[in-house]
This record gives structure tokens, sequence and C-alpha cells, in this order.
């Protein structure tokens, strides 16, 4: 994988962010990110939950988790540096102009916010129904990306919008019979309304990423792999930055030694929770970064959704929660639409492909 692999953002689609080292190349590059996302849109919501349903009662520090991985990206950003100044000795430490790295200290201190408002929605909410409400935020990007940054709709894509909110909307049928013990109905509602509410912000924050690579390209600039990780970097470190404030208002640093003793998994397992928590979400967060940097942003937004009925199948595993005739139905449809998704991109692919060897012939 080239981390210095450009993309032409300008125009927009896969075929713009082919590397320098080649068509397979690329697609590596794309397997490895969605991957990660993947992996992190399933993980990471399951070992939060896990916090709270074993005894954590830390929003602050639930949210900060989300972000707290960002020194991992060090490791790549600093063998980049290396390669840069091995070829040049006057090489930039930062490929990132700094008006780009302020607009992603901003989307970090939006980012950390949407930690805290999804974190504390899922302190009173079962996995199962919290990721009812994020795949919403499918919907949400949709929206935003046509307004910020003008993003083409096809047919495709509106029909596997309207499968997904379909299979939300099944799976929202049984969400009063899901309430965690001990929450009562008020919190119950507010946690419900805090988690579509963090659906509709990162649905905002998705587009908005892109636009700032299109900003990132200004000049003739090549907006590489690497620059795409400095501004994960920067958007880490302002997340954590907001929550640690969160943290240290709240007293929460002070309160995780007393916590991991009372909970009930065993103080290591309560570290372990809280380490691979921060590995998990990291990988979603530069999973998502990085499909929008070799896509674009429905694609993030649709892998998002589709992996959400995941995410309940494996809360009935490890977690024990019901599933129901909702849950299966949400499954297929859920599957239905990222099969609708694929195709509509398959055939618009192949259509360029054939409308440029003919414009070429020609």
């Amino acid at each position: 994988m080239d981390v210095e692999a450009p993309k032409d953002v300008g125009h927009g689609q896969a075929a713009a962010a082919a590397p320098v080292r080649g068509r397979a190349a690329r697609w590596l590059l794309v397997a490895i990110n969605c991957g990660m996302l993947v992996v992190g849109t399933t993980g990471g919501p399951l070992l939060s939950r896990l916090y709270f349903s074993k005894g954590g009662h830390r929003q602050w520090l639930s949210a900060w988790l989300e972000t707290g991985g960002w020194p991992l990206l060090l490791v790549p950003l600093a063998a980049s540096y290396l390669s840069r100044r091995a070829r040049h000795l006057g090489a930039a430490l930062f490929l990132t102009p700094p008006r780009v790295l302020l607009a992603g200290a901003v989307l970090g201190v939006l980012t950390g916010a949407d930690d805290f408002i999804y974190a504390y929605g899922l302190a009173y909410l079962p996995v199962s129904t919290s990721a009812i409400l994020i795949s919403t935020q499918l919907a949400f990007t949709v929206f935003f990306a046509r307004l910020v940054v003008r993003q083409r709709l096809t047919a495709a894509t509106l029909n596997a919008v309207a499968l997904l909110t379909i299979g939300a909307v099944v799976l929202g049928l049984h969400t009063s019979n899901d309430r965690p013990a001990g929450v009562t109905n008020g919190k119950y509602w507010m946690g419900f309304f805090l988690t579509l509410g963090a659906a509709a912000l990162y649905g905002l924050i998705l587009p908005l990423v892109e636009l700032a690579y299109k900003h990132a390209a200004g000049g003739g600039r090549a907006v590489t792999y690497a620059l795409v990780m400095e501004m994960q970097l920067v958007m880490g470190f302002f997340a954590t930055a907001f929550c640690t404030v969160g943290m240290i208002v709240n007293k929460d640093f002070q309160a995780i030694p007393r916590e991991a003793k009372q909970y009930e998994l065993g103080e290591t397992r309560y570290y372990t929770v809280l380490v691979f928590s921060a590995i998990l979400w990291e990988f979603f967060f530069v999973g998502a970064v990085g499909v929008i940097f070799c896509v674009h942003t429905l694609l993030a937004g649709i892998i998002i959704a589709v992996f959400i009925p995941i995410t309940e199948v494996l809360g009935v595993i490890f977690l024990h929660e019901k599933f129901s005739s909702e849950k299966g139905v949400a499954l297929v449809l859920s599957l239905w639409g990222l099969a609708s998704y694929s195709y509509g991109e398959y055939t618009d692919a192949k259509a360029k492909k054939r409308a440029a060897s003919e414009a070429g012939a020609s």
C-alpha cells in the first residue's frame, strides 16, 4: 500500500482515486479501509455497550475512547515522513495546508461532541436499539452529501437508502420492549433522541470531511492517503481534547480506579474493554475517512448502515439480547440495500468505461 498515493478529488468518484502504483494497489487500499470500517462499525458499539452493561457509568470516558486511539496513526505518518525525507531532505513535516488543518480541528471538536451525544444515548439504550437509530445517519448523509459536496444521487443509491430506512422502521416496531433494566422511561427516550441527534450530526460530518479534501486539492495539490491520515490525526486529537475537558470537569479520571474495582467482569477485563474499545473505534474513524478518500461519502454511509443488523446479531450472541423476527427482516432488507448499491456502482462504472472507450476510438 502506497500511503503517498494521490487522489484527484475534483472528480469525486472511485476511478479518480487510482494510486500511482496501479489499480491493484488502489483496490487493496479500498479493501483495507472498508475492512477497518466494518470492524469498527460492529465492534465499537458492542464494546461501548459492554462497558455500560457491566457497571460502567462514565459517559465522557466512553466518548473519549471513541477517538482516544489517535496516537496509533503516528506510526504510519512517521513512516511516511521518513520516506519523503529520504527522497528529499527538505520535505515538509505536514502535507496538509494550514487552513485545512484548521478545518480538521473544527471537525474534530464536532466529532467529540458527536461522540459524547452518542455515548450518553448508548448508556440508556440496548445496542440493538442504538444501532437502529444510528442507521438513520445514511439518510442524513445522503441529504448533506447532496447539499455540501453536490454528490450525484443514482436510482440504485436511493433504492438502497429506501431499503435501509424501511429496515430501521421495521426494527423500530419492537424498541419499547428493549428498555434495559433500571432505566426509567424518561432516560430511555432521552437516549433515543440523543442517539438520533448523533446520527444526524455524523451525517453532516462525513460530507464536510470530503469538502475539506476538495479544499486541500486547491492549486493543483495532490491529495494523498498520508494527507488523509494527517487530517484524521488532527480530528482525533481535537475530539479527544474536547472529551478530556469533559472528563476533567466530571472528575472521570479520579473515578476510573474505583469503577475498575467494582466492574462486574473484574478489574483486568475493565481495562481490557477500555483499550480494545479505543482501538476498534479508531478503526471505525480511520476506515470512514479512508473510504471517503478512496471512493466517496455515500459508500462510507452505506457501509455503516448496512452493518447495523450485523451489530444486532453480535449483540444477540455476545450481550444476550433478543433476536426478534423484525431483526431478521431488517437484516434481509439491509443486505438487499447493499446489493442494490453495489450493482448500481458496478453498472455505472461499466457505462463510464464503455463511454471512455468509445470516446477514445473516435
